[in-house]
């Protein structure tokens, strides 16, 4: 019996969803609950497992095509698994010609569409997808090495002003529509306060070497400052909303977004119930989840339910910077790099501090500044007067 197989909704407020990755092709044999499809949103990259066991029967949106959220996207044909397994999975074995690997897999629609902007045959390129099949990372990145192929050839052979138009994946572009849609639609305003970071170093340089021999990673200050921030948050819960047309939203626990870079591009798993975390749970749980996010393994409820960001920014460098909210939250801390510099203290004297920048954007529907002041200046408190003996557990 044939069964049309629809985009599922992936949260409530997700309308639409890409086709990232079909894991199982027509005339392949499908187990109930076995992975199907992966599907990208502009909240998580996840694999949807099979309503039905069979035989799949026709797919009917490509690779890297969008649809709303109900619409067909594949026909599942319900017949005996067993009857299947005898009759397809025999003459599969008996067809594999010695052939090359990117010759005897089938190349997706997407693939050719990108073979056929790059001028690339698809038969050059190594498959490593399942039965040697030729996916889009695989041609991606024949053509990135081509391209430094080309760059190392003599200069007279470049053409001047050339134009290299990049393909931009689902979740790069899912990212785009987001940031588009909070730029455009929330009143962004930013506050920046400096952070004497002298006590913190010293608490982590004296957990150091406990923790990396307990836990076997590296602790670093990104949990400390969610610990002052969750925190924070339940002195100032305002910060912890966000806005709702004829109201404000506030939540009731502290769910901690934490932006994460990856090769596919900036995804923001969360931490549940952060505020009832310890630093060494903190710690813990965000290792976890940016883990799973750059091993591509998020599930829906690791991206769903983030009521405040909080965003590493100092890892990379920045010193200050202005980030945008991750919609539909009020707001969004970014920890800049703790950098030893010259201060002025009490007395007037100068001394060497390490000291770190806070910048949070905020919702201005949501929040005035004397109130995003408020919380902010809160954070900034708990990193300054913890310090040595302060517990982590």
């Amino acid at each position: 019996m044939p069964t049309p197989i629809k985009m599922p909704q992936l949260g409530e407020t997700i309308a639409e969803g890409t086709i990232g990755r079909w894991l199982k092709q027509v005339g392949e044999i499908v187990a109930f609950d076995e992975p199907l499809v992966e599907i990208i949103t502009d909240k998580v990259n996840a694999e949807v497992p099979s309503p039905v066991a069979g035989v799949v029967s026709a797919i009917l949106v490509k690779e890297g095509e969008t649809v709303e959220v109900g619409a067909e996207i594949a026909i599942i044909d319900e017949t005996d698994g067993d009857k299947q397994a005898t009759e397809v999975r025999p003459a599969k074995e008996q067809a594999e010609p010695a052939t090359p690997v990117a010759q005897m897999a089938p190349v997706s629609p997407l693939v050719k569409r990108l073979a056929r902007e790059h001028n690339v045959d698809p038969a050059q390129v190594i498959g490593t997808g399942a039965g040697g099949r030729v996916t889009k990372e695989d041609l991606l990145a024949y053509v990135e090495h081509r391209k430094g192929q080309a760059s190392i050839q003599p200069a007279s052979t470049a053409s001047a002003g050339q134009v290299v138009e990049m393909p931009i994946s689902p979740v790069h572009r899912a990212m785009a529509e987001r940031m588009a849609i909070s730029a455009s639609t929330i009143p962004h305003a930013w506050l920046l306060m400096e952070v004497d970071a002298s006590n913190l170093t010293r608490w982590r340089a004296e957990r150091l070497a406990a923790f990396q021999r307990e836990h076997g990673f590296e602790l670093t200050y990104l949990p400390f400052v969610a610990k002052a921030v969750v925190e924070a948050l339940g002195e100032h819960p305002i910060a912890n909303s966000r806005w709702a047309s004829e109201k404000i939203l506030q939540s009731r626990s502290v769910n901690l977004s934490i932006a994460v870079a990856t090769d596919k591009g900036l995804l923001v798993p969360v931490v549940h119930s952060a505020d009832g975390l310890s630093v060494e749970g903190l710690a813990l749980a965000i290792r976890s989840v940016v883990q799973k996010a750059r091993a591509g393994v998020l599930k829906l409820e690791d991206t769903q339910g983030g009521t405040f960001t909080l965003n590493n920014t100092g890892a990379l460098g920045s010193i200050a910077s202005q980030p945008i909210i991750n919609y539909p939250q009020a707001a969004i801390l970014n920890m800049e790099a703790i950098v030893k510099r010259a201060v002025v203290v009490e007395g007037d004297a100068i001394a060497i501090r390490p000291m770190m920048n806070l910048c949070l954007s905020f919702d201005h529907r949501v929040m005035d500044g004397q109130q995003a002041a408020g919380f902010l200046r809160a954070v900034k408190e708990k990193i300054e007067s913890w310090g040595p003996g302060s517990p982590i557990n």
